[in-house]
Formats: structure tokens, C-alpha cells, sequence
């Protein structure tokens, strides 16, 4: 092709490249962000799976966290499309602190292992504990139900969010995009849940490692809140959740069966 030609073509050819420029823009933004979900969201995958396990019937597990995660999808919209007038609203991010540390500070007690009542039975009433094991009575279980542990779900995404999109909306302002990368990081986090849902079965140091994480992210949304100039290095923070990981999967023991029907003594 002549000189003459390409340079009478550049003027057609000049907004194709620009749009091509601006299609990749927006997708190595796209894998930024959600990457950035599947970084920040390690722990509240942990956490919504403990949640949801609460609910001892599997099939209750997954619609538990369906349910609650379509609603944690509507509020992390919400969050994203006023991010700009609720990420500086003070007493949200203090609420969202307290609720985290509270939900690292309950499991530590020991007071978050209740029971489902899926028949309005209580099961300490019966006797039995969670999987029709005989129930210790020096330990009591408080009902858990469907609705309250959806409810948990969404509260507790939401609270995670706080730090997600913040770290979102410094990245891109395009508001469309962060909410483009935080619908595929709700469906990742609901896919990562349903594997910690197994793990928690077999590595007994799980949950745990994942409610301290819990109130690690608490500790660093009261420290942005009360001391903002002082920086906590983000690499310092990923440092500490890999190591609580790491302590997580450090001991394994084979998965929890329930009795077999008509065995016992004749």
C-alpha cells in the first residue's frame, strides 16, 4: 500500500484505535479488580462458610449462602454506587469494625456453634447434638435459623466490603466497572465458599485462622478510622493472613461421618 494511502486512511483508523486502546484499558482493569477481590476476599470466604455451617443440613448450607449472597450482591451495589458519600461516613466504618471484631471475639468464646432447628425441634430437647450425636449437656446449643444466618451472610459481606471497594474505587472510578468486578467477585466468593465448606471439615485449624483474619480486617478499618495517617503496608497484612492460613491447613484429620442407620447394639 502507497504512503498517500495509509496517511488518508489514519483519520478512519484513528477512533478504532482508541476504542481498541480503551476496550483493553478497561479490561486489564477488569482483571485487576477482580483479582483484587479474590485477594481481599480470602478471608470472608472462610468466614461465610463457618457461617453457613451452622446449618448442619448441606442442601440448607447452599441455599443459606445463595440466598445470602444474592442480598450481599444488592448491598455492594449500593456501596459502590455511593462510595464516594459512604466510604468518608465515619460511624459505618466504625459499625463495620465493631461487627467484625465481634464476630472474631464470639467464635474465640466459643459462642458461635449453635445448631439448626429445621423442624422446630430444639435438638438439645432431644438429646442429641449437631449430626444426631448425643448432645453434652454442659455445652447447650442455641438454634440457628434459616433466615437469621442469611441475614448474618449479607451483614457480614457488607462489613468485608468496606475494604474491597475502597481498594476498588482507588483503582478505577468508572463506576460501572467496579460493579462489573464486584458481581464476579461475589460469584467467586460463592464458589470459594462452598470449597471452604468441605476444608472446614477436615483442617480443624481453619476456622479459626479465618475469624482471626476476620478481626484482623476489623483492626485495620478502626486503625483507617481513628489514626488515618499512619499506613499500614498492604503486603504486611497479606503477610499475616498467609501465615494464619498456613496455621489453618497445618493440621488435617479425616472428615466427620455421621453413624450408620440401624448400627448399634442388638
Amino acid at each position: 500500500m502507497e504512503v498517500e494511502s495509509v496517511e488518508s486512511l489514519t483519520p478512519l483508523l484513528q477512533p478504532l484505535l482508541q476504542e481498541a486502546d480503551q476496550w483493553g484499558e478497561v479490561l486489564l482493569l477488569l482483571v485487576l479488580l477482580v483479582g483484587l477481590e479474590a485477594v481481599l476476599s480470602a478471608d470472608n470466604a472462610i468466614a461465610l462458610a463457618a457461617i453457613s455451617r451452622r446449618l448442619h443440613d448441606p442442601a440448607r448450607q447452599r441455599m443459606a449462602l445463595n440466598l445470602g449472597l444474592v442480598l450481599a450482591l444488592v448491598f455492594r451495589l449500593a456501596l459502590i454506587a455511593l462510595a464516594s458519600q459512604v466510604l468518608a461516613f465515619w460511624p459505618l466504618q466504625l459499625l463495620a469494625s465493631a461487627y467484625l471484631l465481634w464476630l472474631c471475639g464470639r467464635h474465640l468464646l466459643g459462642k458461635d456453634d449453635g445448631v439448626d432447628d429445621p423442624d422446630g425441634q430444639d435438638p438439645a430437647a432431644a438429646g442429641h447434638g449437631p449430626h444426631g450425636f448425643p448432645h453434652d449437656p454442659g455445652h447447650p446449643h442455641h438454634g440457628a435459623t434459616l433466615g437469621s444466618i442469611v441475614a448474618t451472610l449479607a451483614l457480614t459481606d457488607l462489613a468485608f466490603s468496606l475494604d474491597s471497594v475502597s481498594a476498588a474505587v482507588a483503582v478505577t472510578d468508572r463506576v460501572p466497572l467496579v460493579m462489573a468486578g464486584g458481581v464476579i467477585g461475589i460469584i467467586a466468593l460463592r464458589l470459594t465458599a462452598e470449597l471452604f465448606l468441605r476444608w472446614l471439615e477436615i483442617f480443624p485449624h481453619l476456622e479459626t485462622a479465618g475469624y482471626l483474619a476476620v478481626g484482623l480486617v476489623g483492626l485495620k478499618l478502626l486503625l483507617r478510622l481513628v489514626l488515618p495517617a499512619v499506613e499500614v503496608p498492604e503486603w504486611a497484612l497479606l503477610l499475616v493472613v498467609a501465615a494464619l492460613f498456613a496455621w489453618g491447613f497445618s493440621l488435617r484429620t479425616a472428615p466427620s461421618r455421621l453413624p450408620e442407620q440401624g448400627s448399634g447394639d442388638a
